[in-house]
């Protein structure tokens, strides 16, 4: 009557000369003995075994594994670009200081097709890494923040500066302008930061190197794999020391891992290895990746 005819429990009682209390025991004790059995059929395109294992794996938060059509960089753009906007509209809290990474595809995709969230969940938007790249990169920087502080009708702070410094003179300079001391000293008090994944192999050359090939070369020679805001790490998320840290004007490794909720979005094959690497490290505790990342993640 319950599971098939879809009789309501006060309705098979009274048909029944029972309590409500004792077909509630009926069906509890029906179930205990496998007279009834739940099964759960996950639909095509959900990937919670996989998000599962991942987050098990890796000690995460939390994990989004989207459904993308092909495992080439355009389709997993669109694809986890669209997840990390459905699970931002659903998590971003009241009161959230939102910090955003400079330079991201994944994240262009992300503001791209996100929708507003309600007035009053997010209070500022952070740009959290100078301009780095090529004019159009540079260009994107803003973008970023504006886009997310429009979305989610927060003030934006932006950072006026490029990512990357020709000296520490250079960048303790810039950073006691008001204006960009104020961005620096809003990545203390970050709730929240959503950033992409940036690979040595192929990261830095998509518009425009954000590093000077020197730069880039000795940091490979160091065994950097990826990074984070420019804090690079090993392929075993451990920091890479180098002096470039010195000359970036954006969020330290100390301010970043002291955000409670770090959002990483990024999947493809080119960045298996750094997203991996991330993870291994502790970098990111939320994961917006692809299926196809996510199962060489796991293998």
């Amino acid at each position: 009557m319950y599971h098939e005819e879809r009789m309501g429990q006060p309705a098979i009682a009274k048909r029944l000369n029972l309590s409500q209390s004792q077909i509630s025991r009926l069906l509890r004790e029906a179930q205990d003995n496998g007279v009834i059995r739940t099964l759960v059929v996950t639909p095509t395109g959900l990937y919670s075994e996989l998000e599962e294992e991942l987050r098990r794996r890796f000690d995460l938060l939390d994990v989004v594994v989207a459904d993308a059509p092909d495992d080439d960089a355009h389709a997993v753009t669109s694809a986890i670009g669209t997840a990390a906007a459905v699970y931002l509209e659903h998590t971003l809290g009241r009161g959230e200081r939102l910090g955003v990474s400079s330079r991201s595809a994944a994240l262009q995709a992300t503001v791209d097709v996100m929708s507003p969230v309600k007035t009053g969940a997010v209070e500022t938007v952070v740009q959290s890494l100078g301009a780095v790249g090529d004019a159009a990169m540079r260009a994107q920087a803003s973008r970023l923040t504006g886009s997310f502080a429009h979305l989610t009708r927060a003030r934006p702070i932006y950072l006026a500066t490029p990512g990357v410094l020709t000296s520490q003179v250079v960048r303790d300079g810039l950073l006691a302008d008001a204006h960009i001391a104020e961005a620096a000293s809003a990545w203390r008090s970050l709730t929240t930061l959503v950033t992409g994944i940036g690979a040595m192999s192929a990261p830095h050359r998509t518009g425009g190197s954000a590093l000077a090939e020197s730069d880039s070369e000795r940091l490979q020679r160091a065994g950097a794999v990826g990074d984070m805001c420019l804090n690079f790490f090993d392929e075993h998320g451990a920091t890479v020391p180098d002096e470039l840290s010195d000359r970036v004007i954006g969020i330290s490794e100390g301010e970043l891992r002291a955000v409670p909720r770090r959002i990483a979005v990024a999947g493809g094959p080119q960045k298996s290895r750094a997203i991996l690497a991330a993870c291994r490290g502790g970098w990111a505790n939320v994961l917006v990746t692809d299926q196809f990342t996510a199962e060489r993640l796991c293998a």
